[in-house]
C-alpha cells in the first residue's frame, strides 16, 4: 500500500494543458507541438493535455485535434500520458472528438462541462455518460463554471461516478469543502484546474494537478508535490509563494494560452506566439511583465 498522502493519481501528477502552437499561416505547427511535449516531458511533468481551452480548442477542426494528437503521442514517446481534450457543447461531435482520441492512442479524455447551452443537470450527466461510453479511454470532468455557466452539482457527480471510466475531475470551482465533500462521497481522484490553488488542492485530498503555469514551472510544481508527498508542507508552501508572482503574470493578465505561448518563446521553445482568433498574441507590455516574472521565479535568465 502506498505511503504518499496524496491520493491515487490516475493520469499522473504533474499535467500541463498545453498550448497548439501556428506557423506564419495559421495552420497548427505540428513540429513545434512536439518540441513544446518534449520540454514537458522533459521538465517534471507525468502528462499533459491536448487541445483543452488551452490549446484553443474551439478554433481548431477535428482532423487539426486528430493531428496534434499523434504528433505530441509520437513526440512524448511514452514518457508523458497524453490525455485529449474531447468536450464540446455538442455532444455528438464530443463522441467523435473522443473516439478518434482513442482511435490515435491517447491515455484518456478530459470532457469540459457543456457550454453556453446551459443544460440542465439531467442534460449535464447524460453528456458525460454518452462521451464516457463511447470509448474504453478513463476519462476526467472538468468542472469550470466561470467558462461554462453551469456548475456540476455534487449529486450529479454521484451519479456520474457510478460510471466505470469515469474516473477523475479537473476542479476550476475553486471550493476546497465542497471538493473534499465531492471526494469523500465519489473516491474521484480531484486535479486542481486553478494554478493558484494547486497546493490548496494537494492538501485538501487531491491527487494532482492539471496547469498553464506548468509550461515553465514543471520542475516547481514536480517539488512541490514531492514535498506534500514526504510531509514537508514547509518546503512546499516555499515553492508555492516563490510561484505566485508568476501565476499573476501568467493566469492574472490576460487568457492563459497567450500568455503560456509568451512563456514559451521566452524560453525559446517556440519562435512564435501567434493565436487564432478570437484571441490575439501578448502584447510588448503583457511579455515585459511575464519576462520580469519569469526572472524573479529564477526560470529565466535576465
Amino acid at each position: 500500500m502506498s505511503s504518499s498522502p496524496l491520493a491515487p493519481a490516475p493520469f499522473g501528477r504533474v499535467l500541463t494543458a498545453m498550448v497548439t502552437p501556428f506557423t506564419d499561416d495559421g495552420s497548427v505547427d505540428l513540429e513545434a507541438a512536439g518540441r513544446v511535449a518534449n520540454h514537458l516531458a522533459e521538465h517534471g511533468h507525468d502528462g499533459v493535455v491536448v487541445s483543452g481551452t488551452t490549446g484553443e480548442s474551439p478554433t481548431t477542426t477535428t482532423a487539426e485535434a486528430g493531428e496534434l494528437l499523434r504528433a505530441v503521442i509520437d513526440a512524448s514517446a511514452g514518457r508523458l500520458k497524453v490525455v485529449a481534450g474531447v468536450g464540446t457543447n455538442d455532444t455528438a461531435h464530443s463522441v467523435e472528438l473522443a473516439e478518434q482520441a482513442a482511435k490515435v492512442g491517447a491515455d484518456g479524455a478530459l470532457v469540459v462541462t457543456p457550454y453556453y447551452s446551459k443544460p440542465t443537470q439531467g442534460g449535464v450527466a447524460a453528456h458525460f455518460e454518452a462521451v464516457a461510453s463511447a470509448t474504453d479511454l478513463p476519462v476526467m470532468l472538468y468542472d469550470i463554471p466561470g467558462r461554462t455557466a453551469t456548475v456540476i452539482a455534487e449529486d450529479t457527480f454521484s451519479r456520474l461516478a457510478e460510471h466505470e471510466r469515469i474516473v477523475a475531475v479537473k476542479d476550476a470551482v475553486g471550493d476546497l469543502a465542497r471538493g473534499v465533500r465531492i471526494m469523500q462521497a465519489t473516491g474521484l481522484a480531484f486535479y486542481s484546474g486553478d494554478d493558484v490553488l494547486n497546493l490548496g488542492w494537494l492538501t485538501h485530498g487531491g491527487c494532482g494537478l492539471v496547469s498553464v503555469v506548468g509550461h515553465v514551472a514543471g520542475d516547481e510544481y514536480a517539488a512541490m508535490v514531492r514535498a506534500v508527498e514526504a510531509g514537508d508542507v514547509a518546503e512546499a508552501l516555499r515553492i508555492y509563494q516563490r510561484l505566485v508572482p508568476l501565476v499573476d503574470a501568467v493566469m492574472g493578465r490576460a487568457p492563459g494560452a497567450m500568455m503560456a505561448k509568451a512563456a514559451m518563446q521566452l524560453l525559446g521553445v517556440l519562435d512564435n506566439r501567434h493565436m487564432r482568433l478570437p484571441l490575439v498574441a501578448a502584447d510588448d507590455d503583457l511579455v515585459a511583465h511575464l519576462r520580469d516574472a519569469l526572472a524573479d521565479a529564477g526560470l529565466l535568465d535576465n
